[in-house]
């Protein structure tokens, strides 16, 4: 019997250790995981029981610096004038007059066609002439001997007149088979030959003027306030690398391309020595003005979306301040209002900062 009752007292027990470690872990499992520690109780790290800690920036000192006010550009080059010789009417070259690539003096003679026809016309209209001029001298002679009426007088000068405009005519043909240059400037390469039929309009030779060359080459709309006539440039070629060539800004077109919105511009480039040739491909670089305060910023401080603005430090917090944007170069931007030298701003980390909210500089000062 006492056997008996041991076994179930052990079995009791048994059964009593089981059913506490069954409530033990369905009460594990309730208790929310990553539980804090009780209410009241200060974080450890965050002094002042649960207070933000600072957001880890960079911070770069705004300072003045000097600054070229410049845009650069493309563009292409064009003779100062620039024309194709056509002959006004049909016929055979007489004589040529140049070399390919002279360099001729306006008025000059290039072209002569054969002209018998036009020369045989003005003698003609010229021996006309004098007859009419000796019929006019004799009738007033008698107009005044009273031996012709006003009528006679009047017919002999309107006969002079006609005889007049006569070799006037004859004249402007011949002139047309002598073709000259119409400028001072630089030959072509001709496109016909001695004894050559050459037709009416046909292209017979280019002249350039290169004495002084065109720059011609287009800018954001963005700059059309600041564009004047008289602006410096400095135009380089790929041609002649390490040349510097001065050029003025001579003209704006006031039409603005709706395309690119872009506007056109022209600038006149002294070329005495003839280096540069039409057509060429050049980089034009136009300075407005020259600043030594200028303040730069890294591009990457500004926040943009809405108002273009930076995070300045101010007592270890960072504030927003509204900023108006001037020229960029290689990174940086020009600030224009809004910040003053020695300002210290957010250059990097600002997107997880917001206005009034505590900061720690980091890296870079």
């Amino acid at each position: 019997m006492g056997t008996k009752k041991h076994r179930i007292w052990i079995i009791a027990l048994a059964l009593a250790g089981l059913a506490g470690l069954t409530v033990l872990a369905y009460l594990v499992q309730r208790a929310p995981l990553g539980a804090g520690p009780a209410p009241g109780a200060a974080q450890a790290g965050k002094p002042g029981g649960g207070a933000a800690a600072p957001v880890s920036v960079e911070v770069v000192e705004v300072l003045p610096v000097p600054l070229v006010d410049e845009v650069a550009a493309v563009g292409s080059l064009k003779s100062n004038e620039s024309v194709v010789l056509r002959p006004e009417l049909a016929g055979r070259i007489a004589a040529i007059h140049f070399r390919d690539g002279d360099v001729m003096r306006r008025g000059s003679l290039l072209f002569s066609l054969d002209s018998g026809i036009q020369a045989a016309e003005l003698q003609q209209a010229q021996a006309s002439l004098a007859l009419a001029r000796a019929t006019q001298q004799r009738n007033e002679d008698l107009f005044q001997k009273k031996f012709i009426s006003q009528q006679s007088l009047d017919n002999s000068q309107a006969a002079l007149k006609v005889q007049e405009a006569a070799v006037a005519l004859a004249e402007a043909r011949l002139a047309r088979t002598r073709i000259r240059a119409p400028f001072d400037g630089m030959v072509g390469i001709r496109s016909v030959s001695l004894g050559d039929y050459v037709k009416e309009g046909q292209a017979l030779v280019n002249i350039e003027d290169i004495a002084t060359l065109k720059v011609d080459f287009r800018l954001p709309e963005a700059y059309l306030a600041r564009l004047q006539p008289g602006l410096n440039l400095e135009v380089t070629a790929d041609a002649l690398p390490g040349e510097t060539f001065q050029a003025r800004l001579a003209a704006v077109d006031p039409l603005v391309d709706a395309g690119g919105r872009s506007i056109s511009c022209r600038a006149l480039l002294p070329n005495p020595e003839a280096r540069l040739r039409p057509g060429m491909f050049v980089r034009v670089r136009l300075v407005f003005g020259e600043r030594a305060d200028a303040l730069m910023i890294p591009e990457q401080a500004v926040v943009t979306g809405g108002q273009t603005r930076v995070f300045r430090v101010e007592e270890g917090k960072a504030r927003a301040v509204p900023v108006r944007l001037g020229a960029r170069r290689e990174g940086r931007v020009e600030v224009l209002e809004g910040l003053r030298p020695g300002d210290r701003i957010i250059s990097a980390g600002q997107q997880k900062v917001r206005d009034g909210q505590a900061v720690q500089p980091v890296g870079r000062q």
